[in-house]
């Protein structure tokens, strides 16, 4: 059962990209397969369905399904313009929340895409609770406290700067748009300082 897991997570991140910028996405053409989807009808129908529950969360579902146009092959050196989308991690999510649950990938795909922005979230949650037991209470003296982190790990950068670098929008959460490794260097580092504000 391990293997098939590990297995299934690695197709996962095979099939991520990442633009110029370094930020990561998934084609939802490349992802329709290795979620045992045949027909880009049926699994269009559940993109609009992680759509919608992106939008019904108050979240600008633009920013996680970008819908964009490619040209594929169909044989005999004629080709097509299809429909496809530039997925974030959070948008595929969605996708494997909303997808047929009677198909064994689906849980590994829950888990793989929900694994890392997880447990970032738990760092962060506790990582607030321990700052405001330090004396940073206000939303905005967190979000400078939250800056310096950033920039102790992205060599000097903001968010607005790490943001801009990626090419996301003041609308998008920089955890959304980040690799598996980034997620992990982002998650030591709001641990450790977690650890360092309840020890002194």
């Amino acid at each position: 059962m391990k293997q098939v897991k590990n297995r299934h997570h690695q197709t996962f991140e095979q099939i991520r990209q990442t633009t110029d910028e370094g930020r990561e996405f998934w084609s939802a053409r490349d992802l329709m397969p290795v979620l045992g989807y045949r027909k880009w009808e049926n699994f269009e129908a559940v993109i609009s369905k992680a759509i919608d529950a992106c939008n019904n969360s108050g979240i600008n579902s633009d920013d996680h399904f970008p819908e964009v146009r490619k040209m594929v092959r169909i044989g005999a050196g004629a080709s097509r313009i299809v429909t496809d989308y530039n997925l974030s991690r959070y948008a595929c999510y969605l996708i494997v929340q909303n997808a047929d649950p009677s198909k064994t990938v689906i849980a590994y795909g829950q888990t793989y895409f929900a694994l890392q922005t997880r447990r970032q979230e738990i760092a962060d949650s506790q990582l607030v609770k321990a700052a405001s037991a330090a004396g940073v209470k206000s939303g905005l003296d967190f979000a400078i406290f939250q800056n310096h982190g950033y920039q102790g790990l992205y060599g000097g950068l903001g968010a607005k700067e790490i943001q801009k670098k990626k090419g996301l929008k003041k609308s998008q959460n920089i955890l959304d748009h980040m690799g598996s490794t980034e997620l992990a260097a982002n998650l030591f580092r709001a641990t450790q300082t977690e650890e360092k504000l309840r020890r002194d």
